[in-house]
């Protein structure tokens, strides 16, 4: 993979910006490369930022309103006209409420479809547990022909948004709507089925994906303090997974913590323990949202009360150490 990480002053230079604000402008990129790309949106296109393709082309971005269901049944149809075709809306309408016809028109046909929502997560913060989506990853994991990727920032999702584009065949791409911190240099490439070890370490892995890849490596720096070694890796293809990448790091450290925003049924958690079970059974934990929907609330608020961020790595490391 092609990838230059970011110091940590380049970090804080660069400053927090969110995954779903590099939708629209790589759409806009890809067209002006000659890409014969279209976005379908469901009335959000604001939100999601694929607006910004219909100001550079308007016949490129199709509005259907507030029906998600159509708005993947017309993808469908442009895909089928030769289309590269990306939809819009936010996570929990463009993958809950569209599911069927994603199953069985999108994936069952195996059409050039790319599901790109935005606002995962508990990072939606005050929209509320009504707009937290934290099943989709379960959801579209389980589809055949479906792809699954979670970038880690904005420059991640660039490069995700650019691999689906020129890759045939149906990809869920998992945007979100807050700012998260910088880990990945411009023109850094995501393969599918990649991932990347960011920092490395003996004593135990983390693997990560989306907003907690930043909140890893925060708890590696303080786990460093009291003698833990962590190595972290950034699991952004949840399907197809690096398991390669996976058990070279496992056999290492002997013991594994899973970050992500999501449901810890059905996520990156669940790929990595399915794979594990397989090939290389260890001792594991799971960070992420236990059995429950998401709340109105700040970010970090949020992050903190389900134990997603960086003090609940920390802990589950040191659990799984004892």
């Amino acid at each position: 993979m092609a990838i230059t990480l970011l110091t940590p002053q380049e970090s804080a230079a660069a400053g927090n910006k969110a995954t779903r604000a590099a939708y629209g402008q790589t759409l806009v990129e890809l067209l002006g490369e000659g890409l014969d790309v279209y976005a379908v949106d469901a009335d959000l296109s604001g939100s999601t930022t694929t607006a910004k393709l219909g100001a550079a082309d308007p016949k490129r971005l199709v509005n259907v309103g507030i029906a998600e269901q159509n708005m993947i049944d017309v993808a469908a149809g442009l895909s089928l006209a030769g289309k590269v075709v990306f939809t819009g809306s936010f996570a929990v309408f463009g993958t809950g409420r569209a599911y069927d016809q994603i199953r069985n028109t999108v994936c069952y046909a195996n059409l050039n479809v790319k599901v790109a929502p935005t606002h995962a997560g508990v990072s939606v913060g005050p929209d509320g547990g009504s707009h937290q989506m934290l099943e989709d990853i379960s959801l579209m994991r389980g589809l055949p022909n479906m792809r699954v990727l979670v970038p880690a920032d904005y420059q991640a999702a660039r490069s995700a948004i650019r691999l689906a584009a020129t890759t045939p065949g149906p990809f869920y791409i998992r945007l979100g709507r807050a700012g998260v911190p910088a880990v990945y240099a411009q023109g850094s490439q995501l393969e599918l089925g990649g991932s990347a070890i960011l920092r490395e370490g003996a004593d135990v892995t983390i693997a990560a994906c989306g907003l907690e890849v930043a909140q890893a490596l925060k708890a590696a720096d303080a786990l460093q303090q009291e003698g833990i070694e962590a190595e972290v890796i950034d699991m952004y293809s949840i399907k197809p997974l690096d398991g390669a990448t996976l058990l070279e790091s496992v056999r290492k450290t002997g013991r594994i913590v899973t970050a992500e925003e999501h449901s810890i049924y059905g996520g990156l958690g669940s790929a990595v323990a399915e794979f594990l079970a397989q090939n290389h059974p260890c001792p594991q934990r799971f960070v992420g949202v236990k059995d429950s929907f998401g709340t109105s609330g700040g970010i970090d608020e949020l992050l903190a009360k389900f134990e997603l961020d960086a003090a609940a790595i920390v802990a589950a490391v040191k659990a799984l150490c004892r």
